[in-house]
């Protein structure tokens, strides 16, 4: 059986990534196997990526403050391309407003900075869409 495959990546032009790169080594530790993408990444680019890499999960790490756009965008080109079965989360600054519209939109979960990692690993094992 594989790992659980997930792709870390920030969208836009936000270059704070101590986060994300802190995440993805945790993640690997928690078991996962984690490509991390790098900071100024595109909509394009972050779903192209999900496809070729066959994963079971993206995660955007945002703290610019446009999360609703850059969530709007991935959320749309991941219907567009049939990846339904692909958990969406994020992290990052986001408030409760637009973390209940980020919700009903389709995005799984928005974890908050200091957010323990076992909670985000149990998080994702128990949603995860497609058995690994």
């Amino acid at each position: 059986m594989r790992k659980i495959r997930i792709l870390i990546a920030k969208p836009g032009l936000d270059g704070h990534d101590r986060g994300a790169k802190v995440l993805a080594r945790a993640l690997m530790e928690e078991g996962f196997e984690v490509i991390y993408t790098g900071i100024h990444q595109t909509a394009e680019d972050i779903v192209r990526t999900a496809i070729e890499e066959d994963v079971d999960v993206i995660g955007l790490s945002i703290l610019s403050g446009a999360h609703m756009y850059h969530f709007t965008r991935v959320l749309e080109l991941m219907k567009k391309n049939g990846l339904n079965d692909v958990l969406l989360i994020g992290g990052g600054i986001v408030p409760n407003d637009d973390r209940e519209k980020l919700r009903d939109m389709g995005v799984a979960e928005i974890f908050m900075p200091g957010t323990p990692i076992n909670e985000i690993s149990e998080f994702i094992r128990k949603n995860i869409k497609r058995p690994s």
